[in-house]
């Protein structure tokens, strides 16, 4: 009687092993992808003047690398108008005699950090508008730090304002650069486009700002057609009754814990 339950259990046996050699393994799941940080562009406003027919209005002007756009400095500086002009340490460094005339009008020219290397001071690796991003904590702090170090090397005062690279930035690095000691730089009006828009279309942007708004344009691009909008906008805006303020001089509210 054994010796016939042997057969059965063998085959047994024997099937169990074929099905499991052709079995088809489990699939891995694929790992996760790490999570994009989330990046905002914090808006920033001045304390209106209240008065019809006199708007205030902050003129800011990127300068990140290149050349000074002397379409704008020249108007700037012959209309006497105010603002404030972000520089990166790679912008002074090829721009001396530019520096030269934001230094000899004081009365006019507010200067504030753009950081190092123009580099979004976003703390975690990511790209934005195909720039890479700084990355990490240590790679912000020396975007800020190296951008001020260069700004007191070229005799500038000590900066209070910071403007990355793209505007844009994460939760994390705006308490950090806070942490730092500086108000974070947002806008209400996009001038140009980051240079990119053309003439008229710049002057359009910039000619319609209201009571409060925060101008963002660029004064580096000199080759740029939106250079010659911006000079425009800028005569538009003055014949309009248009009171330009910089930033240090009146008060201000930005978003994202920007500024507050």
């Amino acid at each position: 009687m054994n010796r016939f339950l042997l057969v059965p259990t063998f085959l047994l046996a024997a099937v169990s092993a074929a099905s499991a050699a052709n079995a088809v393994p489990p699939v891995a799941a694929p790992p996760k992808a790490a999570m994009a940080p989330k990046l905002v562009e914090p808006h920033l406003r001045i304390a209106r003047s209240g008065l019809k027919g006199h708007a205030r209005v902050a003129l800011t002007f990127d300068a990140c690398m290149g050349k000074a756009d002397d379409r704008i400095l020249s108007v700037l500086v012959s209309e006497r108008i105010p603002a404030t002009i972000f520089v990166t340490a790679r912008w002074l460094k090829h721009n001396p005699q530019a520096l030269q005339v934001f230094l000899q009008n004081p009365d006019l020219f507010e200067l504030e950090n753009h950081g190092q290397n123009h580099i979004p001071a976003v703390d975690k690796p990511v790209s934005i508008y195909g720039i890479a991003s700084a990355g990490s904590p240590e790679a912000v702090r020396q975007e800020v730090q190296g951008g001020a170090d260069a700004m007191l090397a070229a005799g500038i005062v000590p900066p209070r304002w910071f403007r990355g690279s793209t505007a844009k930035y994460d939760l994390s690095s705006i308490a950090q650069i806070r942490a730092m000691g500086y108000r974070i730089a947002g806008y209400s009006v996009n001038g140009d486009g980051g240079s990119l828009l053309g003439a008229a279309v710049t002057e359009k942007r910039i000619a319609a700002a209201k009571d409060g708004d925060v101008v963002i344009s660029h004064i580096n691009q000199p080759t740029h057609a939106a250079g010659e909008g911006v000079a425009k906008a800028i005569l538009d805006l003055k014949a309009k009754g248009t009171e330009f303020v910089r930033l240090q001089d009146v008060e201000d509210t930005g978003d994202d814990q920007t500024t507050q």
